[in-house]
C-alpha cells in the first residue's frame, strides 16, 4: 500500500484526525495517537497491538517493540509493504479500537 492509500484509509475510520508530532505523522482519534508513521524515513510506522499477540507478531520479519511506547502494547513495522493490504487495515482498525477503548464510555459511545 502507498503513503496515500494509507492516509486515506485511516482518515475513513470515523472520528480520526491527522497531525505532526515529533516529526511524524500521527492519526487519531479524540487527540490520542494509533498510528505514528515516519514518513521522513521510509514510511516505518508504529501501531498499538495485543499484548497476547505481541511474541509472535514481534518475531516477523520487519516488525519489532515500537522504540518510546508502552512496552509489548506497541509494534514497530518497518514499512507499508511488511503486511498485505487486508492485515495492514486490519491491524490499524484494531490498534484505533484498542486506544478508543481506553477513552471514557460516553466519549466511546459517539464512534459506536
Amino acid at each position: 500500500m502507498d503513503i496515500e492509500s494509507f492516509r486515506e484509509y485511516c482518515l475513513s475510520l470515523p472520528g480520526t484526525t491527522e497531525g505532526m508530532k515529533w516529526e511524524h505523522l500521527c492519526f487519531m482519534i479524540e487527540e490520542k495517537i494509533y498510528v505514528i508513521i515516519a514518513i521522513d524515513e521510509g514510511n516505518s510506522f508504529s501501531i498499538k497491538c495485543n499484548p497476547d499477540e505481541f511474541e509472535e507478531l514481534a518475531a516477523r520479519g520487519g516488525i519489532a517493540q515500537a522504540y518510546h511506547m508502552a512496552k509489548r502494547q506497541w509494534i514497530q513495522i518497518e514499512n507499508l509493504e511488511v503486511l498485505n493490504d487486508k492485515e495492514l487495515k486490519s491491524r490499524v482498525s484494531d490498534s484505533r479500537a484498542m486506544v478508543l477503548a481506553k477513552l471514557p464510555k460516553k466519549t466511546q459511545a459517539k464512534y459506536a
